[in-house]
């Protein structure tokens, strides 16, 4: 069911992960960003914007994760738009001959089998620098950063005064960092984007985080102030006082703390070759 946040922006969530597909009116047509989870989900998708009289002329992926650059084929076949790093990504893992044992292997085993991988992954990146999405519609500013995730970008819908957030400023989830293995800093990381989405707060009338529950304007700072000291804590090896993880965690959500265990975990095995190395 498609739910009105703001002046001719909806969204339309999955069941499992709260995933917010978010659809925004344009003059011709509608974009959508992140579409969900599963064949019923993209359906219902489709058809709540067919008895509504939209039709999708644009889609576009925030980041490479598997829950965001999925497609059913009654959604159109319409661009499909990333930054050049997520469509990089995307484009690596297609170019595998078991890139689908791949992408499977990720899925949660409760919707495993209905999920649409077909059109997975298929996103047109957008060259660098590109600061907005390429549509005859309300304009959305592209923020490109390094937290999360390879490519990941949130979107401001500037005339409506929606942030578009991907897998940041959820509620439910805690923040997420990206891999271990480089040589990239990924707290620093997440950090810098939460910076960069701080530079747009006074903008913000409307937050749809990829995961979770809509926030309003009174709601940005104090969401960006929770992750960051969730991430200053992890950082420093201490225990996160957050109402994500623990006994307070949201009911059915208490597995989220699991991700803190193992991020904490890699992060201390991190530091100890680091001490070693230094």
């Amino acid at each position: 069911m498609l739910t009105q946040v703001a002046e001719g922006v909806l969204i339309h969530r999955s069941e499992l992960l709260q995933n917010n597909a978010v659809v925004v009116q344009g003059r011709a047509g509608v974009l959508i960003i992140d579409p969900g989870l599963t064949v019923g989900e993209m359906r219902c998708l489709a058809n709540d914007l067919a008895d509504s009289g939209r039709r999708v002329v644009a889609g576009f992926a925030t980041h490479p994760d598997w829950d965001h650059v999925l497609w059913h084929a009654e959604l159109g076949e319409v661009p499909r738009y990333g930054t050049a790093r997520c469509a990089d990504v995307m484009r690596d893992l297609r170019s595998r001959a078991d890139w689908k044992a791949r992408a499977a292997e990720g899925l949660p085993p409760e919707i495993a089998e209905e999920v649409p991988l077909d059109l997975f992954g298929l996103i047109t990146g957008l060259p660098t620098g590109t600061v907005q999405i390429p549509w005859d519609g309300p304009r959305a500013r592209i923020i490109e950063h390094p937290a999360h995730s390879p490519g990941h970008a949130a979107l401001l819908i500037e005339e409506r005064g929606v942030l578009v957030a991907g897998d940041m400023l959820s509620d439910v989830f805690i923040p997420m960092l990206d891999d271990f293995n480089g040589t990239n800093d990924p707290v620093k990381d997440y950090l810098t984007g939460l910076s960069l989405l701080e530079g747009v707060a006074d903008e913000v009338d409307v937050l749809v985080p990829g995961h979770g529950s809509v926030g309003r304007a009174d709601q940005v700072s104090a969401r960006i102030e929770q992750d960051r000291a969730y991430l200053h804590a992890l950082r420093d090896g201490h225990a996160p006082d957050d109402p994500r993880i623990g006994p307070s965690a949201k009911p059915g959500w208490e597995w989220v703390g699991d991700i803190h265990a193992g991020q904490a975990q890699r992060l201390a095995e991190r530091r100890g070759r680091d001490a070693t190395t230094g």
